[in-house]
């Protein structure tokens, strides 16, 4: 039967949001009812409250967790009751041009559970990026869970539904990193640290971090920058010149996604180098560029979504990672919070408090 839970709904744009009773129905053929431990507080969440992604509203926010399946439908052998799993919003669908191709981290129509949950009246919910965990209980697609061994925090684990996978996967899998290369990266909230420390995984000589906050340089520095630039004072061009010998970084990775800074990047990457948008543009941001520059140049011009990640394959290789010492996840949880602080922690984003919140059911 359908059961009556707690989650955070925005009900319209720009409005507060609100912890309300959803319903969430038994799951269906291909579907997991999965209990939630830990959701991370993200951005995106916060652009769905004000209107930016989507005028679906309601929402169901939330889409970076972990927790237990519950309950499974037909057909689904991948997981089952009891089994620890990492939540994913792109969950291949295996059939797609992209996916045939053998590009599945580029799938076209992800997978997501066919049956909506609602609102005591009725009322059916948009959950966010298909998923909507910031609830006690979420109705998803089975492949939109990862099984993962169940000796890590579930507040660590989460944080690969999401943001750190992202910003790792955009260094490791988009801008394919390489040992002893020089990297810059703009903009190191927690998706630009998570950059930070995937360059660092990958062996990365050197790594600098460009930011105009003291606080987010702090946390790059922490998961593995070498060198900062507080670009409130500094020209990061020509600092990032000096750095690497005059020769530009092999991998620059715009995470702020605003006209200044990705020109900076272009100007500093590397002769064949490779510059990865990270952070999504307003719709109203034009580039005016001399095509002669990238035919001089050579190398590459990349979006990464996702991190370009493979959540069957990265999310189980980057807890690896973690249970060995290599990759920090408990560092990039700055607190613990309930369903009802979410408020609170998306006034912390903007204001560069936090890495993340994360809400623990």
């Amino acid at each position: 039967m359908a059961q009556t839970v707690r989650g955070v709904i925005a009900r319209s744009k720009q409005a507060p949001v609100e912890v309300a009773d959803i319903i969430v129905p038994d799951p269906g053929p291909g579907e997991a009812l999965v209990r939630v431990q830990a959701c991370g507080v993200c951005h995106t969440d916060r652009n769905y409250r004000e209107g930016i992604v989507g005028d679906e509203f309601p929402f169901l926010l939330g889409h970076e967790a972990a927790g237990v399946v519950e309950a499974v439908g037909a057909n689904v052998t991948d997981v089952g009751p009891g089994d620890f799993v990492v939540l994913n919003w792109r969950a291949v669908c295996g059939s797609c041009r992209a996916c045939r191709r053998g590009k599945p981290w580029n799938c076209l129509s992800p997978l997501t559970a066919d049956q909506p949950m609602t609102l005591p009246d009725d009322t059916p919910l948009t959950p966010a990026l298909g998923l909507g965990t910031c609830a006690e209980k979420t109705l998803v697609h089975a492949k939109q869970c990862t099984k993962v061994d169940p000796d890590v925090s579930p507040a660590a684990a989460a944080l690969l539904g999401c943001g750190v996978m992202t910003g790792v996967g955009a260094a490791l899998y988009t801008g394919a990193v390489e040992r002893g290369d020089a990297v810059a990266v703009f903009g190191c909230d927690g998706i630009g640290s998570a950059a930070v420390a995937g360059a660092a995984l990958a062996g990365a000589s050197t790594i600098i971090a460009v930011d105009t906050e003291l606080r987010n340089l702090a946390w790059a520095t922490g998961f593995g920058a070498t060198h900062t630039i507080d670009a409130s004072t500094t020209d990061p061009v020509q600092r990032i010149r000096e750095l690497t010998e005059g020769l530009g970084a092999d991998v620059v990775i715009d995470n702020v996604g605003a006209l200044d800074t990705w020109t900076q990047a272009f100007r500093v990457r590397a002769e064949a180098g490779t510059l990865v948008m990270l952070a999504v543009p307003t719709p109203d941001i034009r580039l005016d560029l001399p095509l002669l520059e990238l035919r001089v140049r050579s190398g590459a011009l990349k979006s990464s979504w996702y991190g370009d990640c493979l959540p069957s394959r990265d999310i189980p290789s980057l807890l690896a990672l973690y249970r060995h010492g290599r990759l920090d996840l408990d560092a990039f949880v700055t607190e613990r919070i309930s369903l009802d602080g979410i408020e609170q922690a998306f006034a912390k984003l903007a204001h560069h408090d936090v890495v993340r919140s994360v809400i623990l059911m």
